[in-house]
């Protein structure tokens, strides 16, 4: 019998470590002669109290949950993907690729195969490192981070080669059709009366990051795939005993991960910049793995990390703007939180099984 419910592995403990996190950024602040209530509240309110930071704020966090899915999915199979922002910029490039030369009819045709594209591209980034972890024993750590610069330097090559406009010297592609924009928030909530900023990045891409979620915990939990994957993970003997392929669970596993990873690009390369830029991924594929650790690799718990590190995204924006504090203080704020979550989170943990064993022994 486990020692406290799921739901206090999935959500009580990392918003424990939340807190503590936030308590300790609270007193770096008071160091530098800020005040940390006025700089939580400015946060706050900067995130949520208008439909401009909420919109950022989710913005943000359907990137993260798209990577931190990517993440928990290969953390089940016992694979730690640091590869997410590699696959994520190749996810960009199968994005622009459809976006940039066919003129759709309909922007949900446009959608559907431009996330196809990304997955692809995503999947078959992710696929060469799984390969060399299966059947050369390359440990899949060192080999995704080498394709997170491979990435980068291929990227910047098509970029420079073949996708830049002529006469520009922007290492960035050409608009996409109009027939590939996305609608906005305010594009979806405009027919039903409901105000909300034109100025705002979030789009539909928020919707099919949760459906995304959705198929993950179906995936993983109510499939025979998703149990051979968790069995892989728990015990690779087992697995073998139990006639599990390791070659199949790596591979596959893999290639779903890099898929939603490279499905991020949809958000920030469709919905937001309408077109692909050489940094398009500003470190969201680090931050899922932040959020999957957060999240506890289960896909209610990324989301609420997703919005968590949203709220750090776009509070911290605003806290450099309006407080005079700098912005690697936000930064600071960033690593406070994945210490207390990853690093630390065994400090939280032993105290809070033995509560909930003392409550079940007196129930008992």
């Amino acid at each position: 019998m486990d020692k406290m419910p799921k739901w206090a592995d999935v959500v009580l403990i990392p918003l424990i470590n939340f807190a503590l996190a936030m308590f300790v950024s609270g007193l770096v602040i008071l160091a530098i002669g800020k005040d940390p209530i006025v700089a939580i509240k400015t946060m706050i309110e900067g995130a949520f109290y208008t439909t401009n930071g909420i919109g950022y704020t989710l913005y943000y966090a359907t990137n993260f949950i798209f990577t931190g899915l990517a993440v928990s999915v290969a953390f089940h199979a016992r694979m730690f993907n640091i590869g997410g922002e590699g696959q994520a910029l190749l996810g960009g490039l199968g994005v622009a690729l459809m976006c940039l030369w066919i003129d759709w009819p309909h922007w949900t045709i446009a959608l559907i195969f431009a996330a196809g594209a990304a997955a692809v591209f995503g999947a078959a980034w992710a696929a060469i490192p799984a390969w060399l972890q299966s059947k050369r024993g390359s440990h899949i750590v060192i080999t995704t981070i080498m394709f997170n610069f491979i990435g980068f330097s291929l990227l910047n090559y098509v970029l420079v080669n073949n996708l830049r406009p002529t006469g520009s010297m922007d290492p960035a592609s050409a608009k996409f059709v109009s027939s590939a924009h996305l609608p906005t928030f305010h594009e979806m909530l405009a027919p039903f009366g409901i105000a909300f900023s034109k100025h705002s990045p979030a789009n539909v891409t928020f919707l099919i990051a949760l459906l995304a979620a959705v198929l993950v915990w179906i995936l993983i939990w109510h499939t025979r795939l998703g149990y051979q994957i968790r069995g892989y993970g728990h015990s690779e003997s087992a697995a073998k005993y139990a006639g599990i392929s390791p070659h199949k669970i790596i591979m596959i596993s893999m290639l779903i991960s890099g898929g939603l990873a490279g499905m991020m690009a949809i958000n920030n390369v469709m919905g937001e910049a309408e077109r692909l830029v050489l940094n398009a991924t500003e470190g969201a594929g680090f931050i899922g793995i932040a959020v999957a650790l957060m999240g506890r690799s289960h896909p209610v718990g990324v989301v609420i990390a997703a919005v968590l590190f949203g709220f750090l995204y776009q509070g911290g924006a605003e806290l450099a703007l309006w407080q005079n504090i700098p912005r690697e203080l936000v930064v600071v704020i960033q690593a406070l939180v994945i210490l207390f979550t990853g690093a630390l989170d065994n400090m939280v943990r032993g105290p809070v099984e033995r509560v909930f064993l003392r409550l079940r022994g007196g129930a008992s």
